[in-house]
């Protein structure tokens, strides 16, 4: 089950564990992505809260918590290859494993479905 959020976040979930990145449409306005600047291991955050930080020729981005956890994993292979968020958004270039403090959080998030009306309303 993936969710997304309207800040263009994506999350998967594995268990009580969510894998987090950025949509398509998100590295797309952004352009070409030249760092990635990411939280360490062990940080909590709340939902809503700046998690990290991308550069792109165009612009500097934040990267928001869609959901309120710990992290447990990051993704160190963007920090080498930023460029991966603009060829993989979906798939390589997830940015951070967070470990949920409430389930029922992913309850307000968009479907892939929503999401994409969402997006075209955008445009």
């Amino acid at each position: 089950m993936i969710k997304y959020s309207e800040d263009h976040e994506w999350i998967k979930m594995d268990g009580d564990v969510g894998t987090v990145g950025i949509t398509d449409y998100a590295q797309k306005a952004l352009g070409d992505v030249v760092f990635v600047e990411l939280p360490p291991a062990g940080d909590s955050f709340a939902k809503g809260d700046e998690v990290a930080v991308v550069e792109s020729v165009k612009a500097a981005s934040e990267i928001y918590a869609p959901v309120t956890g710990e992290i447990v994993e990051i993704n160190g292979t963007l920090e080498d290859a930023p460029e991966t968020v603009n060829s993989s958004p979906m798939d390589n270039a997830w940015f951070f494993k967070i470990k949920l403090s409430d389930m029922s959080e992913l309850d307000g998030m968009l479907s892939e479905e929503d999401y994409n009306a969402f997006v075209e309303g955008l445009e």
